[in-house]
């Protein structure tokens, strides 16, 4: 039963299939696709297009996708990795010679080539039965005939008013009228609508070769960029199996590396050794071991993990007992961990899809241009704004992170599964950049430790240790952030919510889907 006492929403409850999306205008095309007999993979491609209009500072086509999908609920769980490669001519010594010791955010270096679109081709022809033809007409509409400004969306606009008027064709793209899109106003793209209309009549080559690949070449090699058609026109998405551990009794999977899903899988690795339900859900010592267990985990990845097409990752290793235990013994409830500062170099916007059908096929996907409004740079003619996805890289030669040629970036995006027994139970993801795998982490074990149903464990106050200080959402109550401070974390209150997240939980004994949206973004779960 609900706990009524923490004003949130309800959860929604379905026979047939379910979406949760972070815009309800996303979650009914996903619900339409289903309905007119498209598969859970057919309705994520379909929502995950129009929210690349719809919300352009979190996805687009010019970003990249991961996706995680079990047919039948039951079936061998398949990763996909539609990660972008840099430009085979992007080199440390390069950027070294130049004296450039970090990516910048806004530059063409910032760009990978984006993986969306093949990621999209490649899901449906494994588990789809429409194609990109049909399933990105509602995008082509939105753009062409235009679509309203949701409130979350606004407020990202606003705050992205300075990058947007410095960008490359982001203000004549972006901001309608010279300022930013406010609430209820109706934007128009009709050069992106075309260029999707491209995509749907040719496919994904549309996009990677030709005319549209061309005006993202000329684009980025205008201001310096060392890209291609040749990068453009080698992207392909990689077949996986995901990684996974344990914990209370379910199996977690994630996409494997340069998927950052492994800091995830870290972090209840070193959270099972605790007993949670010692603590109350919301606690000094509840928050506390979240942030010890991720200073861990991040310290982790920001050491060892890289592409591991061209640099050795030991998975296996990071994710044995011993990897976490060496550190859970010097774990204090009264003081932090002495561990070395980590500063990674990003943090992104997301969006997270989570989507079962009625033959229980489960999809659980994530598109991403990194950060908000990605790189700032919209390729000349075509509509498309490009992530900066590339500003993920170290330029630091012989760090497994360092940018190289065709070297994919230490990513932030992550879908998760989990399931009991091979079974799925419960698609689900947390956006919002490097605050992902401590997210996902808080939104599990409100539910495995403290039996919150899916909604309550997403709508919970969220903390994320990041960079040195512990950044609290204003819902963290106060006597928790004083109690943080007296053990030693310095501690600050976030403008905008943490994160979003989504999920769908499958109760196989009755037949049922129930579904959780975040309230920190417009979305809803919708099923029939």
């Amino acid at each position: 039963m609900r706990n009524f006492h923490f004003a949130g929403r309800s959860t929604v409850h379905a026979q047939n299939a379910m979406v949760a999306t972070s815009h309800p205008a996303a979650a009914l095309v996903a619900v339409d696709v289903m309905r007119a007999g498209g598969t859970a993979a057919d309705a994520a491609v379909a929502a995950c297009a129009l929210l690349g209009v719809i919300e352009p500072q979190s996805t687009g086509i010019g970003g990249d996708c991961f996706a995680l999908i079990q047919p039948k609920g039951e079936g061998k769980i398949v990763a996909y990795n539609g990660s972008g490669r840099a430009p085979m001519a992007a080199n440390a010594e390069w950027y070294i010679e130049r004296k450039i010791n970090s990516v910048p955010l806004t530059s063409a270096h910032a760009v990978s080539i984006p993986g969306a679109i093949d990621a999209w081709d490649t899901i449906l022809r494994d588990h789809g039965k429409m194609g990109l033809d049909t399933l990105l007409q509602p995008a082509i509409k939105a753009a062409e005939e235009g679509y309203i400004v949701a409130p979350r969306i606004a407020f990202d606009w606003k705050n992205g008013f300075e990058k947007l008027k410095n960008g490359t064709n982001t203000a004549r793209y972006l901001l309608p009228h010279g300022k930013p899109a406010s609430v209820g106003d109706v934007i128009h793209q009709p050069e992106l609508g075309k260029t999707l209309r491209a995509i749907a009549k040719n496919g994904r080559d549309a996009f990677y070769t030709g005319e549209i690949a061309a005006d993202m070449v000329d684009t980025l090699r205008g201001i310096g960029g060392l890209h291609t058609l040749e990068d453009f026109a080698a992207h392909s998405t990689e077949t996986t199996s995901p990684i996974g551990t344990i914990y209370k009794g379910h199996d977690v999977w994630q996409c494997p590396p340069n998927g950052p899903g492994i800091t995830m899988l870290v972090m209840l690795n070193i959270l099972s050794r605790f007993d949670l339900t010692k603590y109350p859900a919301l606690s000094v010592e509840r928050f506390h071991l979240e942030a010890e267990a991720a200073r861990i985990a991040y310290m982790m990845r920001e050491q060892y993990i890289g592409d591991p097409a061209q640099v050795h990752v030991d998975v296996a290793g990071i994710l044995a007992k011993e990897f976490a235990e060496e550190h859970i013994s010097k774990i204090s409830m009264d003081r932090l961990l002495d561990l070395p500062n980590v500063a990674p170099p990003m943090n992104p916007s997301t969006v997270y899809i989570t989507v079962v059908d009625k033959d229980r096929n489960v999809c659980s996907f994530i598109n991403s241009i990194a950060h908000s409004f990605g790189s700032a740079i919209v390729s000349n003619n075509t509509g498309v704004l490009l992530q900066n996805r590339a500003g993920g890289f170290r330029i630091q030669p012989g760090h497994p992170n360092c940018i190289a040629p065709g070297k994919r970036p230490l990513h932030t995006i992550i879908p998760s599964l989990v399931t009991k027994n091979g079974r799925a139970l419960m698609p689900f993801g947390v956006m919002g950049g490097q605050y992902q795998p401590v997210g996902q982490s808080h939104v599990l074990t409100n539910m495995l430790d403290y039996g919150c149903d899916v909604q309550e464990a997403i709508d919970m106050p969220r903390g994320l240790h990041y960079e040195g200080v512990y950044q609290l959402e204003d819902s963290v109550p106060a006597e928790i952030v004083e109690g943080l401070k007296k053990i030693g974390h310095k501690t600050t209150s976030v403008v905008g919510p943490l994160g979003g997240g989504q999920a769908i939980w499958i109760d196989w004994d009755k037949g049922t889907l129930v579904g959780g949206s975040d309230p920190r973004k417009d979305g809803c779960a919708l099923g029939y």
